[in-house]
């Protein structure tokens, strides 16, 4: 994954893996409610999974959906947009726990993956909404990188290379804008753990999951197959239980 990561420094362009087929369907929920905590809503229940996903929503609901996403991808951005609501309101429910697992496509990924992190779970869910709909802006700027900036990149260490691209990108200060200090947001980007657990979520999501692109939907612990918009998984979520 290493490798990976130095190869696409040099175009920093995105691998050929985000989006696919999908397939559709109409169903609605008849399942019940399940009450959360009193005082509580069940989207307010976020915590770091021991697989290094974070996850919201009723730990014994009946159905459990997984996201493997990439910032960077922009069909990941028109799930996010488009689930908003309705997704949250069946988390609310009870009957959905959805977790997202982020799938570093790229180089141009890094440094965005580990700023949503960088507040731990409680914050993660609005964040990473908040860069999703910001992905054209800092995207855009990956554009004008000098060919010094590539040069630059050919040289670093993975550890190196978010850091660099999230100053280039104005990412550093976007999460500081957010309520994440630019010391907290540096000691992140310079965190071997947390990019390490990054590269290890990727590789098992290939591994276990046969993750090609993104977004790639796994429910009750199977793939979806040909699956990447909210139309379509909303009646494959109800199906299973929602």
């Amino acid at each position: 994954m290493m490798k990976r990561f130095l190869v696409a420094s040099a175009a920093l362009a995105l691998l050929a893996g985000c989006g696919g087929k999908e397939e559709g369907g109409n169903a609605i929920s008849t399942a019940a409610n399940i009450t959360a905590p009193t005082g509580a809503l069940w989207t307010e229940t976020v915590s770091k999974t021991a697989e290094g996903g974070i996850v919201m929503g009723n730990p014994a609901a009946p159905v459990k959906l997984i996201e493997y996403g990439s910032l960077s991808c922009s069909h990941c951005k028109e799930f996010s947009e488009a689930s908003a609501t309705e997704l949250k309101t069946l988390v609310n429910k009870g009957t959905v726990s959805y977790e997202f697992r982020t799938f570093i496509l790229g180089v141009q990924d890094l440094g965005p993956s580990l700023l949503a992190k960088c507040g731990g779970p409680g914050p993660f869910f609005p964040l990473s909404e908040q860069i999703f709909a910001s992905q054209g802006e800092w995207m855009g700027k990956l554009q004008g990188l000098t060919q010094q900036d590539q040069q630059q990149l050919s040289a670093m260490k993975p550890i190196e290379i978010g850091a660099f691209l999230a100053g280039k990108t104005g990412m550093i200060d976007f999460v500081q804008a957010r309520g994440i200090s630019a010391d907290k947001a540096k000691a992140c980007l310079a965190d071997a753990a947390a990019l390490k657990e990054l590269e290890d979520i990727t590789n098992k999501g290939v591994k276990d999951f046969k993750v090609q692109g993104t977004p790639t939907f796994v429910i009750n612990g199977v793939t979806v197959e040909n699956t990447a918009s909210w139309d379509a998984l909303k009646p494959k979520l109800f199906a299973a239980g929602a």
